[in-house]
């Protein structure tokens, strides 16, 4: 995993676009996100905010532009060697092992960082490392008391918190939440926050959400995405006060 100089933003967008046929969804997106931070991205339905998880997390390919992690290209990377450099993200569809259980989850997603590779001699009940942290884990995302579940019975906002603890496991040092508490009550909205405060603290969060209450509370940096280009950038007082954001998305919001 890379490690920013001192000064290099943890994630340097440059002019990112991105077009499938003739269509431009991405037009020319620019954003350096320092490393701790706690950045939002939002914008109406079709701005394009997942669509810029997909292009930073390499599931889709760029169409011009480039990306930085951490100081070191990634655009021409796949999925997988982008994470083994440090960033992690979720989905906005709960992706988790749905017949394993909860633990079970937790410790694949520890594996691979932690150093853990195919071996017949070493069953991974014997590496106690490895469940330890495991076992911490599912403390820390409050999930001890279902560590024996299968993960598709937790209630959906449980299984939102596994996929966030999934995400967190493997050390990444940037974290890209796709409508972390999409779906949720108020209730397990404000416990979805609370945990990912804690989760993430020390890393550079950046998180697409919809829920304004969620996103003031927690940014420290909103960018808002207007079909496919950023309108404003900065503060959430500032953007909150931008008329050309209150006009283009957060309307009566503001008010």
């Amino acid at each position: 995993m890379s490690i920013p100089a001192s000064g290099t933003p943890a994630l340097s967008i440059r002019e990112i676009t991105k077009s499938f046929g003739q269509t431009a969804i991405i037009r020319g997106v620019s954003l350096d996100i320092a490393a701790g931070e706690r950045h939002a991205i939002i914008g109406p339905n079709g701005a394009g905010k997942t669509t810029c998880f997909n292009l930073i997390s390499g599931r889709f390919p760029i169409s011009s532009g480039e990306i930085y992690l951490n100081g070191e290209r990634i655009d021409q990377l796949p999925p997988h060697k982008i994470n083994r450099m440090g960033l992690s993200r979720s989905f906005q569809i709960t992706s988790i092992f749905q017949r394993m259980s909860v633990f079970e989850n937790l410790r694949c997603a520890l594996l691979w960082s932690r150093g853990y590779r195919y071996s017949f001699w070493s069953p991974l009940w014997m590496q106690r490392e490895l469940n330890a942290q495991a076992e911490f884990l599912l403390e820390d995302l409050n999930l001890h008391t279902r560590r024996d579940l299968p993960a598709g019975l937790l209630s959906y906002a449980e299984q939102r918190a596994l996929e966030i603890g999934m995400t967190i496991a493997g050390g990444a040092s940037v974290i890209l939440l796709d409508e972390p508490t999409a779906g949720m009550s108020n209730t397990e909205t404000d416990y979805a926050m609370d945990l990912i405060r804690r989760v993430t603290k020390g890393k550079t969060l950046v998180m697409v959400e919809h829920d304004m209450k969620v996103v003031f509370d927690l940014a420290d940096v909103i960018t808002v995405l207007v079909y496919g280009q950023v309108i404003a950038s900065g503060p959430p007082e500032t953007v909150r006060a931008n008329p050309a954001v209150q006009e283009a998305y957060l309307g009566a919001l503001v008010e």
